[in-house]
């Protein structure tokens, strides 16, 4: 581990955390609970949306109508100013366009977020940073959570600016410089996390219909390290009430919507995470984003 930095003055603040997502409603379905928890018990909380999710499918039928469809980028935008009032959140978009999701082969739209220079968008999320100063910054992985351009570019962008936020040289005019102190990359929705609801559901006599959801899942996947589990079964709720105000994007009763909360209250009480760096001296492992800072 690397050795830890000094902490005088910590104690006074407020604990800040930052979640870095790539389109609206990735904030809603990966970690939300979380977010929903530090915020309710004093923390201060900022969900950096880089793009506006132009160009994502319109999900649920009942939303399919040709005036949701005329005007998608200003619906997202109410649906996620609705779910970060639900989460108790602040949140901030970055400016990027929305990069879809090309068919194999396909170029990506041009000037969309995935093609723009990394230093352009690093400058962006550093000035983020600096201004809102966290201790605590979550992203996703190097594979994104799932092959997404907009998703692999959010973890190329963050994990950069989270190194270049505390460099006085590096993008000078974007305020004074602070340096989180723990990054964390998203573990939920793993395959452990299906297969134990999958399980538990079919015990019960119950379809979970991730049968094959499992029985697809690549034998390459990677399978994050957990190292912090954090308990918030509690706001299992305010996470689906914000889900749903997504409402494009999620059908009330299907996908994640499906399985009853009180056996996942039971089987996976906790939303996952792989500490990626932590700057200060650290004790795995973790029930809390917080650990070792106070």
């Amino acid at each position: 581990m690397k050795q830890g930095i000094p902490l005088e003055g910590i104690s006074a603040e407020p604990p800040r955390l930052m979640a870095v997502h790539a389109h609206p409603d990735d904030e809603s379905s990966k970690g939300a609970a979380t977010l929903a928890r530090y915020a309710a018990e004093g923390a201060e909380v900022l969900v950096v949306t880089c793009t506006g999710g132009e160009r994502g499918a319109v999900l649920n039928p009942a939303m399919d109508r040709p005036e949701v469809r005329a005007d998608l980028p200003a619906v997202r935008r109410a649906e996620m100013e609705r779910a970060r009032e639900i989460l108790g959140v602040r949140q901030h978009f970055l400016g990027f366009t929305d990069s879809g999701l090309p068919a194999e082969g396909d170029p990506l739209p041009e000037g969309c977020f995935a093609t723009q220079p990394l230093d352009v968008a690093v400058r962006a999320l550093t000035a983020e940073i600096r201004e809102f100063r966290p201790h605590v910054v979550v992203t996703y992985d190097e594979t994104g959570g799932y092959p997404h351009p907009d998703h692999v570019m959010t973890h190329r962008v963050t994990a950069a600016a989270f190194d270049a936020a505390g460099d006085p040289a590096r993008h000078p005019g974007t305020g004074a410089p602070w340096r989180p102190l723990k990054l964390y990359y998203l573990a939920t929705l793993s395959r452990a996390w299906f297969a134990a609801m999958h399980e538990a559901m079919t015990a019960r006599g119950l379809d979970s219909g991730m049968g094959p959801l499992l029985e697809g899942w690549p034998e390459t996947a990677p399978t994050p390290e957990v190292t912090t589990r954090v308990r918030c079964d509690g706001y299992f709720a305010v996470r689906d009430r914000a889900l749903l105000a997504h409402a494009t994007q999620i059908t009330p009763g299907e996908s994640f919507m499906r399985h009853p909360r009180d056996i996942e209250r039971e089987v996976w009480p906790t939303e996952d995470y792989h500490l990626a760096r932590p700057l200060v001296p650290v004790d795995l492992p973790e029930d809390d984003l917080f650990a070792g800072l106070w």
